[in-house]
């Protein structure tokens, strides 16, 4: 991970300093408030999560600077895609701390999370798919979280260190948008865990790529490999006529040109589909659910490139090691 920014004023302690965002160099550096109220220092919590996420294999995070993309529908049905061989354990973690959606996407909404001498247990949606989220730890689903930074970084350390996930082949991490305390929490606390790398969600309108861009700059600051771009709401293909219109169009070349501009690869476009929101709403998975249409089969593609970068990674890390990555 970088230690320090790339914007940082001349002097700045690192984020990993005791005086992170506290050192008179850190005033009126806009990443004071972030780095105040990040982890400091080596967290023993970091070694700590390596030992828990040891036998999960591929650990990929879905990010996106901006708000509303589907970043959450798009990691539920990367799940449900990954689940859908039976051979297969996939774990979900839930870090949007003030805007927790997963129980709701993914069927479980109201289950409670249990507690045991190896940790708490997550949700299970089916016999291969569990999900962990702050939404079970609510008293109602209308209830508001207002944490500060501390709070956060607390909880999410937490869901890293303690949930006893199992044998996981594949841990889905769905983060809010924006760049800040979750964020650098996540990247922070398995920054020794061998992280796959991150997917970015987008959609094709410059308001969207503007912060999407900010996104990409932020992974490349703290060492996060980015496996690709995904182009979401990307046209809408009429179910019954098989025409498509562009309801959002790509005024600056969209997705594709942003990945290409950035250097970055371009994972492909998933296209609107109101059946989409309707299984999001009622618990279900689109994939299984709308078999034929053709965001099923764009989400399927995607799928695949995601699963290949991880087995090369994996396959990478064997060939330089001599050894099996378990982690």
């Amino acid at each position: 991970m970088a230690d320090v920014p790339d914007n940082a004023p001349k002097l700045c302690p690192g984020t990993r300093s005791e005086k992170a965002g506290e050192d008179k160099a850190c005033s009126g550096c806009p990443n004071q408030s972030v780095c105040a109220s990040a982890p400091k220092g080596p967290d023993p919590a970091i070694q700590e999560v390596k030992e828990r996420l040891y036998s999960v294999k591929h650990k990929v995070i879905i990010l996106s600077g901006k708000g509303g993309v589907g970043k959450s529908t798009f990691t539920a049905h990367l799940a449900h895609g990954l689940a859908a061989d039976q051979n297969r354990q996939i774990a979900v973690l839930d870090v949007d701390i003030c805007g927790p959606s997963m129980p709701r996407i993914l069927g479980v909404e109201g289950e409670q999370v249990h507690q045991s001498g190896s940790g708490w247990s997550p949700v299970y949606v089916d016999d291969n798919l569990s999900v962990m989220s702050v939404g079970f730890l609510l008293t109602s689903p209308d209830e508001a979280v207002i944490w500060r930074g501390p709070k956060k970084n607390g909880l999410i350390k937490q869901f890293l260190r303690d949930v006893d996930w199992g044998e996981v082949d594949y841990l889905v991490i769905d983060t809010p948008p924006g760049t800040s305390d979750e964020h650098l929490s996540v990247v922070q606390y398995l920054s020794e865990s061998k992280v796959d790398g991150a997917v970015v969600v987008t959609t094709p309108q410059e308001v969207s790529l503007l912060d999407v861009r900010k996104e990409i700059s932020f992974c490349r600051k703290v060492g996060l490999p980015i496996i690709g771009v995904v182009e979401n709401m990307s046209g809408f293909i009429c179910p019954k006529c098989k025409n498509e219109s562009q309801i959002f169009p790509p005024t600056t070349g969209g997705g594709e040109k942003m990945a290409s501009d950035m250097k970055v690869p371009f994972l492909g476009r998933l296209p609107l589909d109101p059946r989409i929101g309707k299984c999001c709403d009622e618990g279900k998975s689109f994939l299984t659910t709308v078999p034929d249409s053709p965001a099923t089969h764009a989400f399927i593609q995607i799928i695949d490139k995601i699963v290949k970068h991880c087995e090369a990674n994996e396959e990478k890390t064997e060939t330089e090691t001599g050894e099996m990555d378990c982690s």
